[in-house]
């Protein structure tokens, strides 16, 4: 067992995979935790991964497409969006938002870095 480590967002280092979108990720043994500022306008077309997610909206307006048949799921803050692993989605920023995504298990590339910037 290791010891506890704390960590502030603001100390951790941004990276942009895609246009309008900022990213700061905390990467555990099982669990991966990103800090995302998704820019109006930012996108992210359709795609599925192998990681459940849950997308917490803390604040702002994300509209998701879920599903095949790409199902509109507007998700504003103190709202949470789970999807299962293999459940095709995508992703709009109405608005300047922040999102804390959780995934498990922990990879180094999501949907976000896939897909083309």
């Amino acid at each position: 067992m290791t010891d506890a480590v704390a960590y502030r967002w603001d100390d951790l280092p941004t990276d942009h995979p895609m246009a309008l979108l900022d990213r700061r990720r905390l990467i555990g043994c099982h669990v991966m935790l990103s800090h995302v500022t998704l820019h109006a306008g930012f996108r992210v077309p359709p795609h599925a991964h192998e990681n459940e997610q849950f997308a917490a909206v803390l604040s702002g307006h994300v509209r998701f497409t879920v599903g095949e048949g790409e199902r509109v799921v507007d998700v504003r803050a103190g709202g949470v969006l789970h999807l299962p692993p293999g459940v095709r989605h995508g992703a709009e920023a109405i608005e300047t938002s922040v999102v804390l995504d959780v995934f498990s298990p922990p990879s180094e590339r999501t949907g976000v870095d896939a897909a083309p910037a």
